[in-house]
């Protein structure tokens, strides 16, 4: 599928994006208005949740159990990144949600969807690069639905052999599930393995 040329405008040059992820760096706007100013930015300390360290209270998940959560793989791309938009101030621009949307049709970029039957209540959505998966945002509709996204797509990563989960950023809310901030030098040499490595992100085994 081909985008329109109205979206085509807003898009980030493919390889521009994978040349960024490649090297540490990733997109983030002013604001999300449209045309809003667009950098590339990098961290001194990363925030990754090592997939082995991962883990979500036995309450959630209950919880999710309790209220029928089902997960389901790149059905609703575009809600999903609606959603995450969808705040009082965020950096999810239309520019890098075209570029999302396109790296979506180009197989590169998913999202883990969060379903309460036919409804959408929560989801993330990130990059996959080799054995790399760049998470970029995630939200919730329903209580609890962003902690069953982030236990989804904890399990696809490990059954589809995933070895490298970045966060950007490590936070307080982040940490709860792990996450941990470690220096570039580091977090690079990691990265490197990851884009050696492969792995398919679906739900498929």
């Amino acid at each position: 599928m081909k985008p329109d040329a109205d979206k085509t405008r807003l898009i980030i040059p493919p390889e521009q994006i994978f040349r960024a992820y490649a090297s540490g760096y990733f997109p983030m706007a002013d604001d999300n208005t449209p045309g809003s100013p667009l950098y590339f930015y990098t961290a001194k300390k990363r925030g990754i949740i090592p997939i082995e360290s991962f883990h979500v209270s036995r309450r959630a998940r209950r919880y999710f159990r309790s209220a029928g959560y089902e997960m389901k793989i790149n059905a609703h791309f575009s809600e999903v990144v609606t959603g995450c938009a969808d705040r009082d101030s965020t950096w999810i621009s239309p520019e890098i949600k075209a570029t999302f949307e396109h790296l979506h049709e180009l197989g590169y970029a998913h999202s883990v969807e969060v379903m309460s039957g036919e409804e959408l209540v929560g989801g993330l959505y990130g990059l996959a690069l080799g054995s790399a998966f760049f998470a970029e945002s995630v939200f919730q509709y329903a209580p609890e639905a962003h902690k069953a996204a982030m236990y989804f797509c904890h399990q696809l990563l490990v059954k589809q052999g995933f070895t490298l989960w970045d966060v950007q950023f490590h936070t307080d809310h982040l940490e709860q599930f792990g996450c941990v901030e470690i220096p570039d030098v580091q977090y690079k040499r990691l990265l490197k393995e990851a884009l050696a490595g492969e792995a398919v992100f679906n739900g498929n085994g």
